[in-house]
């Protein structure tokens, strides 16, 4: 890679083509449904991101388009326009660009949006994806790996426990299915998510074994529900988990140096 090539949009750019089998798959499955529910998340989003470009002459970037289409997949279903508006607004002002806007953020703000409309409004029912939609996360995690966008150590750690899990008959499919979405959309983000290598691989093996534990505790939840739930808590985790893992790595140098 030339150095000095990545910048916060180059970043944005290249998720946005990791993502693009996934949003293919579910835009052609979805039919005119999901392409409103895409064109009513990106207009939303653009709107708070324009009036935070005017207010504090802050750039907007590709990345919105990544927040939007996360939202549009994930979101329950018949919310309507204003419930739906509604919490895109709230993740995106209060998860983003009260922050300073993307790559300055510390949780997802899909991950925020989409917990605000699952507590917010919990009869509607969340999204059920057929298999091929499922497995199109695979491409788009092999492009992001490839290319350095996201980690590969932390999609190792989620796959390790997952493979654990289903091996031992813990983790029903449909919840694996959809846990791989989240994983790939919201836990894997490169700003929200563990920063030191060690911290990664427990980042995500956090948020497969959160799966694990909601999916055979949490009865009546929907599969996207726990995905979500388990996102929500392991990004949070995440600042904790790169700190102790600096603690440990200044402990062994010490040591290693005989200082104390």
């Amino acid at each position: 890679m030339i150095r000095g090539l990545w910048s916060r949009e180059t970043v944005a750019m290249v998720l946005l083509a990791a993502y693009l089998p996934l949003g293919l798959f579910w835009l052609w499955l979805g039919g005119v449904d999901a392409i409103g529910r895409l064109g009513l998340s990106a207009l939303v989003v653009a709107f708070w991101h324009l009036v935070f470009m005017l207010a504090r002459a802050q750039a907007p970037s590709l990345a919105a388009l990544i927040t939007a289409f996360a939202i549009a997949m994930l979101a329950p279903e018949d919310l309507g326009v204003f419930r739906l508006a509604l919490g895109i607004s709230f993740g995106v002002v209060m998860g983003e660009l009260v922050f300073g806007g993307w790559g300055r953020n510390v949780v997802n703000p899909a991950t925020v949006a989409l917990a605000f409309l699952g507590f917010g409004f919990p009869s509607f029912a969340w999204p059920i994806f057929d298999a091929p939609v499922a497995w199109a996360a695979i491409p788009a995690a092999l492009i992001g790996v490839l290319t350095g966008a996201l980690s590969a150590a932390l999609l190792g750690g989620a796959g390790a426990v997952a493979l654990i899990a289903l091996a031992a008959g813990l983790l029903p499919q449909d919840a694996l299915l959809v846990s791989g979405i989240v994983l790939v959309l919201l836990v894997a983000d490169p700003v929200t998510s563990a920063a030191t290598h060690l911290g990664r691989w427990i980042n995500g093996a956090l948020y497969a074994s959160l799966v694990v534990l909601f999916a055979t505790n949490w009865t009546g939840a929907a599969p996207v529900q726990i995905a979500v739930a388990a996102a929500l808590l392991s990004s949070l985790a995440a600042p904790l988990l790169d700190e102790k893992v600096l603690a440990l790595w200044i402990y062994q140098r010490r040591r290693r140096h005989g200082r104390t």
